[in-house]
């Protein structure tokens, strides 16, 4: 199995594909998809569609686990962000209806076995977890990679983490 994991972001989002077999991971390829600062709302978005459609394209996963937002404070920032989660789940309702969604806590408690990791022991568990030599950077690609991972370990549990 192929997932595709995202972390979205406006700015940054994050992606991560891990091929699963049984309980053997490997990571296929990461990265972030990258917008600037200045350029229009619209072009942002959709540089972030299309970016997310050319994963596919390469990658052609068989699912795709995104992480859920999560703001405490800022307004407008949890605006755009939804916005560019908006774009990305675009994209990937084009290539499958298999669409899973994850919150923070539940990666975390899945890639580290605590629910209130910080980012390093994320890092180092997925370090570990696909025998790498060297932690993801940057982060956001980071946590795809995280988010992906969680995912593969669901097995037959994915269905309640189904997009509705």
């Amino acid at each position: 199995m192929i997932v595709l994991g995202i972390d979205p972001g406006y700015a940054l989002m994050g992606w991560g594909v891990v091929e699963a077999q049984g309980s053997k991971m490997r990571l296929l390829g990461c990265g972030c998809v990258e917008t600037k600062a200045g350029v229009p709302m619209p072009d942002r978005l959709r540089t972030l569609q299309l970016g997310i459609r050319d994963l596919i394209s390469i990658y052609k996963p068989d699912d795709i686990a995104f992480e859920e937002l999560f703001f405490a404070r800022n307004v407008t920032t949890a605006l755009m962000v939804g916005a560019a989660r908006g774009a990305a789940i675009i994209s990937a309702a084009e290539h499958t209806s298999n669409l899973y969604e994850y919150t923070p806590m539940q990666i975390k408690q899945a890639v580290t076995g605590y629910g209130r990791a910080d980012k390093k022991q994320v890092q180092q568990m997925v370090k570990l977890l696909l025998h790498m030599d060297d932690i993801i950077k940057p982060d956001d690609a980071a946590d795809a990679v995280a988010c992906a991972i969680t995912h593969c370990q669901c097995g037959f549990a994915k269905e309640q983490f189904r997009m509705k």
